[in-house]
């Protein structure tokens, strides 16, 4: 058997991390994991080091590594790192061949161009990174001839049908979206809805935050722009449609009239086998399609007046610069805010809108100048958070 490929694992404890672990863990010997990374959740953390054996992991803050250092024991040869350089370090670490970049928010920008600097192809399930550096990630990877592949389910159908087609063949880009739990609510209907509703996703395993922004379309939105990234096309050419059947991944329209569809079960371990072995495919647990019960597959237009934050991404593509940033972070105050009770579910909308609102547009030319943007638009943020509450 050929040695196995290694991997860095950035945001280990999260819902895309774990599918990684189980994909890797039944693999049979084709991956192993060279590093780990994770927010504050060092119980899991710890279970994931004695299971797996890293060379490395990293966590938050120096505290926190310390208790982690106290549950693993001496006996553990995983040296434990933390704070912005522990992720960094894991991300560059010589052995590991690819690193999947799963960290939620802007946070994981710093780690996943470390990774591209250091010469590692790129598992991307943080659509922040291209989102709000989108110029400075797709030149980095061209400069070190790094392979930056798609993780999210929309942006991994996109990249399976493209292969073998070059890109003045492709006339759009399909996204779908599953529409979320409330998409047959109106907009009355929608100013009750409460975090435990929101985060409860009809057909995904995810995050809090990741939920809450799938049922705004925010997630959707989000996608629009790392699309633009990754695959090279205008705002003009990629649309999105509602299918919440979540069985059609998202398609792919050609300049003769031909549309290429991805399909499968949803179950993020697809996704990120395929990347952990393309240009290969490799077998996994994640059950077949049933087509005939799958059936109806239906698909519906997205209301953006009742979900304007599709609407709000569209616009900050188009306009460019950092206005992407701003959007990104404006949404991660709001959610927040939301999921803590202080404002409602409408006025995700109202913030997100009040912070875009002549927010100042300037080139990406640097981190600092996202960076930048991204610490104005939280401002701008909390202070029409403090002022709804």
């Amino acid at each position: 058997m050929t040695s196995p490929r290694w991997i860095s694992i950035l945001g280990s404890t999260g819902s895309i991390g774990r599918s990684a672990l189980d994909v890797i863990a039944g693999s049979g010997g084709r991956f192993a994991v060279a590093g780990l990374a994770a927010g504050r959740n060092i119980e899991l953390l710890a279970e994931q080091i004695k299971k797996f054996r890293p060379l490395a992991a990293a966590v938050m803050s120096e505290d926190l590594a310390a208790q982690l250092k106290g549950i693993i024991g001496k006996g553990c040869k995983t040296v434990v790192l933390f704070g912005k350089a522990g992720y960094k370090e894991i991300a560059s670490l010589p052995k590991a061949h690819l690193v999947l970049s799963a960290m939620v928010g802007a946070a994981g920008l710093i780690p996943t161009m470390a990774a591209i600097e250091a010469g590692k192809d790129v598992a991307l399930a943080n659509k922040e990174s291209l989102v709000t550096a989108g110029p400075l990630v797709m030149q980095k990877a061209s400069e070190h001839k790094v392979h930056i592949i798609p993780v999210d389910s929309e942006h991994s159908a996109i990249f399976q049908c493209l292969q073998g087609n070059p890109k003045d063949s492709v006339k759009r880009l399909i996204l779908t979206a599953s529409g979320g739990p409330f998409w047959t609510k109106s907009s009355t209907e929608l100013k009750d809805v409460t975090p435990e509703e929101a985060v409860a996703h009809p057909n995904w395993s995810m995050g809090a935050k990741i939920s809450v922004d799938s049922s705004t379309l925010m997630n959707k939105g989000l996608e629009v722009i790392e699309a633009s990234w990754l695959f090279g096309m205008s705002a003009d050419s990629i649309d999105v449609v509602i299918h919440p059947q979540s069985i059609v991944h998202s398609m792919v329209e050609f300049i003769d009239g031909s549309v290429l569809a991805q399909l499968g079960v949803p179950d993020m371990r697809g996704p990120i086998a395929y990347a952990f072995s393309w240009p290969d495919r490799i077998p996994t647990s994640v059950p077949g399609l049933d087509i005939v019960k799958s059936s109806p597959l239906t698909f519906e237009k997205p209301d953006m007046e009742r979900f304007p934050c599709l609407k709000y991404a569209y616009d900050a593509l188009r306009k460019g610069g950092t206005i992407p940033a701003a959007l990104n972070a404006a949404n991660e105050v709001a959610v927040a805010a939301f999921l803590e009770g202080r404002i409602g579910y409408r006025q995700i909308f109202d913030v997100i809108s009040s912070v875009l609102e002549d927010f100042p547009r300037d080139e990406i030319d640097s981190l600092d100048a996202v960076m930048q943007a991204d610490a104005l638009a939280r401002l701008r943020a909390e202070n029409v958070v403090e002022k709804m509450a």
